[in-house]
C-alpha cells in the first residue's frame, strides 16, 4: 500500500501577484518533491492557496477603493493561473476566505477555547487617534530593535526576520496616517505558548538531525529566549470573526487562520473529488490514524509559525500529525538586491511566462539550480542566460539531440541491437543504474539543488561517452559497436526522460514525444530501460539559445521599472511658510529669451546664458547642464526673476534667475510661455 504524504506551500497574500523570489525557495522544491514521489507511485496530496485576510488585503483594498473581497479573488486568479503556467501540480489551490475555510477556522477557534488553551488579556494596544482604528501588526511600522532597519512591522522586520510585538518598535508610527500611534486599552485572547514551550523543545530536539541548519537554529533561539503567549484575535473588520461572546469587531489573527488553510482546503481536494479519492477523507491526510508525513514548505520568514505556532495548534487539537520536516529556504535577491514590490524590482512570474512562454523549464532549472537552501542567493539575467546556453542547450540538448538524430541517421529511428559490451561500456551502465538511487537520496534529504546537479552528470556522462567513442567515426568500419555505442546512449536518454520529470516536465514530455516512449517508473529505471527494435521519432531541438539581446531587454525593463516606481513614490517637498502678497508684488519675473549658451568650465551642473530680458541682455548662471545641452537651448523663451540680487558664480556674476519647475523623474523643465511672447512682458 502508498505511503501517504500531505505537502504544503506556504500561502501568498492574495494582494499582488508573485515573483520569482515567491517561486524559488516554495513552489519549485514542493512541486520537485511531489512530482517526485507520485513518481514513485506514493499517495500525495499538494495543497496551497491564497492567504486572504490580514492587513495586507486591507491596505490593498482601501488603496484601491474596493472591498477587500474583489482584491484577493483577483489575484487569487491571478496567481493561481501563474503556477500553472510553471507548471507547479498543485492539487488543490483553496482561498480563507471560503465559507468552508470560515467555518473550520472558527469551529478550531472554539475547541481550543473550549479545552482552556487560551487566556483572554485586556491589554493596551496601538491605535490611530486620527481614524478612530486600532492597529493590528502590519498597520505599525518601526525601527526595528534588533537590526535597527527602519520600515519593520509590528510582527516581524522583513531585514532580519526577528519575529516582534508591536510595542517593541523604535519610533512606531501608524501605517494609515504615518502618525504616531497611542496606546489604548482592548481585550484579546491569547495562545498560551509559554505553557508548551517543554514538548516543543523535546519535539525540536527529536528533529535536529532531519531539519535544515537555518531552520533548527532560529527555532532553536527563539525557544531559548523563552516563548510568551501570542494574541491570536486582532481589532479589524475584515477576517474571520471571533466566534465567542465579547469578540464582536474583532477577528482571528491571520496567522491562526492561515494554516488551518492547509487542513480546510485538503477537505475541499478530497470533496470535489469523490471518485479520485473514494473510501478517503480529510482524516486521512491530517489525523494520526492515516499516518500521512507532513512536509511543508516555506520561506524563512515564515518559519517560526510552522514550526511553534501551527504545531502548538495541532497538538492541542488532539490527534494531529505534527509536520516531518519543514524544509525552508532563505531568500532570493535581484541581480543583487532585495526584491521590492514598492520600487517593482521585481520579475514578475505572470510577465515572465507571457515574454517566454517556452522557456518554463528553463526557469524552473535556473531557480532550482540557485535555490537559496542554506543561504540567500540571487537572480541575475545573464546567470539565467548563461545556464540555458551552456547548460541546458550545450550540455543536456546536446547528448540527447546527437543520440536521436545518429539514430534516424543510421537506422531510420530504429534502436540499435546491444552487441558486445567493452569495459567503458560496462562502466558506463554501472553509472547510469545507480543515477536513480543518487538523485532520490538528494530529494529526500530535501537537497533539491544536489539532486539537479545528479542529474545533469548523467547527461555529462551520456555526452563523454560519445565523444570518447566517436561513433561518427566507427560507423564506416565497426557498424556492431556503433549499434552497441547508440544503444547505451538511447538507454541513457531514456532514464534521462524519466529522471528529468521532477524538475523539467517539458522537457520530460517533449524528449519521451521524441522518443515515441510512455516512459517507465522511477524506480524500474536501470541500464535496460528501451528495447531494440523500438522506432523513434523524429527528433528536434529540446532547447532554443538565448542571445544578449534578449536579456539586456529584460535588465532595462528592470531599471527602468524600478526607476518609475521610484519617481511614483517621490515625496513632494511640503509648502514653505507662508508669505505676504505685497512680499510676492515685489518679485518682477519677466518673459525673456535666451540669445546665448556656453558650459561654465569645471562645472558639471552650470551654464552660462545670456538672456534677452526685454530691458537689457544680461548673464544667468544656471544649473540646469544636467538636461540641457547650449546649443539646444538658445532661441528659448523662459520667466527670469530680473530682480534678484546679483550673486557672483564660479567667478562670473549672475543677475537673475531663470525658472524651473522639477519633475516625478528629477528632471528640471522650463516654465515659459506657452505661446510666444514679446520679450519683458511681466508675469503676475
Amino acid at each position: 500500500m502508498a505511503k501517504k504524504f500531505t505537502i504544503t506551500t506556504a500561502l501568498p497574500y492574495a494582494n499582488g501577484p508573485l515573483h520569482l523570489g515567491h517561486v524559488a525557495g516554495v513552489y519549485i522544491p514542493a512541486d520537485i518533491y511531489a512530482r517526485y514521489l507520485r513518481g514513485k507511485g506514493e499517495d500525495v496530496v499538494f495543497i496551497g492557496g491564497t492567504d486572504e485576510h490580514g492587513v495586507p488585503i486591507s491596505i490593498k483594498a482601501k488603496s484601491e477603493g474596493v472591498s477587500p473581497k474583489k482584491v484577493v479573488d483577483r489575484y487569487h486568479s491571478i496567481i493561481k493561473n501563474s503556477l500553472k503556467g510553471l507548471g507547479i501540480t498543485l492539487d488543490y489551490f483553496g482561498q480563507t476566505s471560503s465559507p468552508i475555510h470560515h467555518e473550520m477556522s472558527s469551529d478550531w477557534f472554539k475547541t481550543l477555547a473550549e479545552k482552556g488553551e487560551f487566556k483572554e488579556e485586556v491589554s493596551e494596544q496601538y491605535y490611530d487617534e486620527e481614524n478612530n482604528q486600532f492597529l493590528s501588526d502590519r498597520y505599525i511600522t518601526g525601527e526595528c530593535p534588533s537590526c535597527h532597519k527602519d520600515g519593520a512591522y509590528g510582527d516581524q522586520c522583513e531585514k532580519c526576520g526577528t519575529a516582534l510585538s508591536p510595542t517593541e518598535l523604535i519610533n512606531p508610527k501608524s501605517a494609515i496616517s504615518g502618525n504616531k500611534p497611542v496606546l489604548k486599552e482592548t481585550k484579546h485572547w491569547f495562545l498560551q505558548l509559554d505553557k508548551y514551550e517543554p514538548w516543543l523543545k523535546e519535539w525540536i530536539e527529536s528533529k535536529k538531525s532531519i531539519l535544515k541548519p537555518n531552520v533548527y537554529g532560529q527555532v532553536k533561539s527563539w525557544l531559548d529566549a523563552g516563548l510568551r503567549p501570542r494574541a491570536i484575535t486582532r481589532d479589524l473588520n475584515w477576517g474571520i470573526p471571533v466566534p465567542l461572546p465579547g469578540g464582536e469587531g474583532k477577528v482571528l489573527y491571520v496567522w491562526f487562520d492561515a494554516p488551518i488553510g492547509y487542513v480546510s482546503f485538503t477537505k475541499q481536494l478530497i470533496e470535489s473529488k469523490p471518485e479520485q479519492f473514494a473510501g478517503k477523507t480529510w482524516e486521512d491526510y491530517w489525523k494520526k490514524d492515516g499516518d500521512s508525513t507532513l512536509v511543508h514548505f516555506l520561506g524563512k520568514d515564515n518559519i517560526v509559525f510552522h514550526c511553534i505556532i501551527f504545531p502548538s495548534m495541532l497538538k492541542q487539537m488532539g490527534n494531529y500529525i505534527l509536520p516531518e520536516n519543514i524544509p525552508a529556504n532563505e531568500f532570493l535577491n535581484l541581480e543583487g538586491e532585495k526584491f521590492s514590490t514598492s520600487k517593482n524590482w521585481a520579475v514578475w512570474l505572470d510577465d515572465f511566462l507571457v515574454e517566454f512562454p517556452d522557456q518554463t523549464d528553463t526557469l524552473r532549472y535556473v531557480l532550482c539550480s540557485i535555490l537559496p537552501e542554506q543561504k540567500d542567493a540571487d537572480f541575475t539575467w545573464a546567470d539565467f542566460q548563461a545556464k540555458n546556453n551552456n547548460e541546458l542547450v550545450a550540455n543536456l540538448g546536446n547528448f540527447v539531440n546527437r543520440a536521436l538524430v545518429l539514430t534516424q541517421k543510421y537506422w531510420g529511428g530504429t534502436i540499435p541491437a546491444q552487441n558486445e559490451v567493452t569495459e567503458l561500456d560496462k562502466s558506463v551502465l554501472s553509472y547510469l543504474k545507480s543515477y536513480p538511487s543518487k538523485i532520490s537520496t538528494s530529494i529526500e534529504k530535501h537537497r533539491y539543488k544536489e539532486a539537479l546537479g545528479e542529474f545533469m552528470k548523467l547527461s555529462a556522462l551520456g555526452n563523454k561517452y560519445l565523444a570518447e567513442t566517436e561513433p561518427w567515426k566507427l560507423i564506416k568500419t565497426d557498424e556492431a559497436r556503433v549499434q552497441t555505442i547508440m544503444n547505451i546512449a538511447l538507454q541513457i536518454t531514456a532514464a534521462l526522460s524519466v529522471l528529468a520529470e521532477p524538475f523539467l516536465p517539458e522537457t520530460s514530455k517533449n524528449l519521451k514525444a521524441m522518443m515515441n516512449y510512455d516512459g517507465i517508473a522511477w524506480s524500474a529505471v536501470s541500464d535496460r530501460n528501451i528495447e531494440a527494435g523500438h522506432t523513434i521519432s523524429k527528433p528536434s531541438l529540446l532547447f532554443q539559445r538565448i542571445d544578449d539581446d534578449v536579456v539586456e531587454a529584460q535588465r532595462t525593463k528592470l531599471l527602468e521599472s524600478k526607476a518609475e516606481a521610484e519617481a511614483a513614490a517621490k515625496v513632494v517637498t511640503p509648502q514653505k511658510d507662508p508669505t505676504t502678497f505685497e512680499d510676492f508684488q515685489k518679485m518682477d519675473i519677466r518673459v525673456g529669451t535666451i540669445i546665448e549658451a556656453e558650459k561654465v568650465k569645471k562645472s558639471k551642473k552650470l551654464l552660462k546664458l545670456k538672456v534677452n530680458t526685454g530691458i537689457d541682455e544680461r548673464t544667468v548662471i544656471s544649473g540646469i547642464a544636467q538636461f540641457y545641452k547650449p546649443e539646444d537651448i538658445i532661441g528659448r523663451q523662459v520667466s527670469i526673476l530680473v530682480n534678484l540680487a546679483p550673486r557672483k558664480m564660479m567667478g562670473t556674476e549672475s543677475q537673475g534667475m531663470i525658472l524651473m519647475a522639477e519633475n516625478n523623474k528629477g528632471e528640471l523643465q522650463f516654465i515659459a510661455p506657452s505661446v510666444s511672447s514679446d520679450n519683458g512682458g511681466i508675469i503676475a
